[in-house]
């Protein structure tokens, strides 16, 4: 493959946690969550994070740190962890903020996930199959089987990214393009076809390639990465199943937008957008109109000399946006792991603009919002050449409350129903 062809992937994998990446907690040389695609660059960023990660936490909690309460965390946080064999499971934490339960015993790394909101039931790949258990974890059923795949077109042909609809009826997921499978019928369907291997030359011919990432809270639409080889291009859509159709995001002063750093507004009709660093992508925060696909841009890459550095934006139910922001000068070509401060403002990202803690998350991988935004949970690299998961802490939004750790090392974070 091109060189050009493995940063795409690289940078689609990445955002969706599907990258290979070490998981402390099992064995000293911990396995990866995933297949890479094989590339110069992808193999150093692999192997610099195939290493044992026990260092301490860099933001360590205080000696007042409350003990974690019976009611702590509003629902059950679901991870991918090793276990203690080193391979990469699911694994559940109480809402006591103590108890942790492994979920999955796969012989092979479990790569993505999902949870039903319904019933607890968890949706994940493992070996290039499908499979579904129940909560506790029993009742292990194989759903789709994909079959040898070549690593080199691991995400362009491989299974990947279960995503539950919200009345857990459905499952999207990648595999040769954007599948539904049917869960009461057992039947899949190709919706959006990927264009994969040329016959003649073997490459990658220029063509989408799809992969799901969030439900609507409605139910009724999908927003999915959107990937063409050979080409800088990729972003993000969103599909309407209904009506069989695809919108892709646009404008927004030509932001390109993808990898997971979208949310939903509650009412479905509208995705905020945030992006953290500046290289590949363009920084920035964004909204964009779910049934037109047009980008409102709300914090531009650059504004007097100064990077605007967003990161997972979310829309709290009372109608106040929270996100990670940093607001850097501007002159390098490559801005990445920026000391990220907790901000809340208006909807428009800038009015009542007001800093929440003092801490600096220079080093956040993932996070996770409480539903009702009183507290986020973030995953914080035990070293910076960590590019997925960390040590799981919790920081109250109302900057009162001290830090909790909940647990040494976690991603791909979940709420159970």
């Amino acid at each position: 493959m091109k060189k050009n062809i493995c940063v795409l992937i690289a940078g689609i994998v990445l955002g969706l946690s599907v990258l290979a990446c070490a998981l402390p907690g099992g064995q000293d040389q911990p396995s990866a969550t995933e297949d890479a695609p094989s590339s110069d660059q992808i193999e150093t960023v692999v192997a610099s994070t195939l290493q044992a990660l026990t260092p301490d936490s860099p933001n360590p909690p205080s000696e007042d740190t409350p003990a974690p309460s019976s009611d702590l965390l509003p629902h059950s946080l679901y991870f991918v962890n090793n276990d203690n064999a080193g391979i990469a499971q699911v694994f559940r934490l109480e809402t006591d903020g103590e108890t942790i339960t492994q979920i999955t015993f796969e012989p092979a790394a479990v790569g993505s996930y999902d949870v039903s909101q319904v019933d607890g039931s968890v949706a994940y790949v493992a070996n290039n199959q499908l499979l579904l258990i129940n909560a506790d974890g029993s009742s292990r059923r194989l759903l789709i089987d994909g079959g040898p795949v070549d690593p080199d077109y691991r995400y362009a042909e491989g299974i990947n990214s279960p995503v539950f609809s919200p009345n857990a009826q459905t499952i999207a997921y990648g595999h040769k393009g954007l599948v539904l499978y049917a869960v009461s019928t057992g039947v899949s369907n190709v919706v959006l076809e990927n264009l994969v291997t040329d016959p003649i030359s073997g490459g990658l011919t220029p063509a989408e390639i799809y992969i799901p990432q969030k439900y609507s809270p409605d139910g009724t639409k999908i927003v999915i990465t959107v990937a063409i080889p050979n080409s800088d291009g990729i972003s993000s859509g969103v599909y309407y199943p209904a009506a069989d159709s695809l919108i892709l995001l646009s404008g927004g002063d030509g932001a390109r937008v993808c990898c997971g750093q979208q949310a939903w507004t509650s009412d479905s009709s509208a995705l905020y957008v945030g992006i953290p660093f500046v290289g590949m992508f363009g920084s920035g925060l964004w909204r964009a109109d779910a049934s037109s696909g047009n980008l409102t841009t709300l914090l531009p890459a650059e504004t007097g000399g100064n990077y605007n550095l967003a990161a997972q934006p979310y829309l709290a139910p009372d109608g106040q946006l929270y996100f990670f922001f940093a607001n850097l000068p501007s002159g390098g070509e490559f801005v990445s792991r920026a000391p990220l401060q907790l901000v809340r403002s208006a909807a428009d990202g800038v009015t009542s603009r007001i800093v929440l803690r003092p801490e600096t998350f220079p080093l956040m991988n993932e996070a996770l919002w409480a539903p009702d935004a009183s507290f986020v949970i973030a995953a914080i690299a035990p070293s910076d050449q960590i590019y997925q998961g960390g040590i799981l802490e919790l920081y109250y939004t109302d900057g009162l409350g001290s830090m909790v750790s909940l647990a040494p090392f976690g991603q791909q974070l979940k709420w159970g129903p």
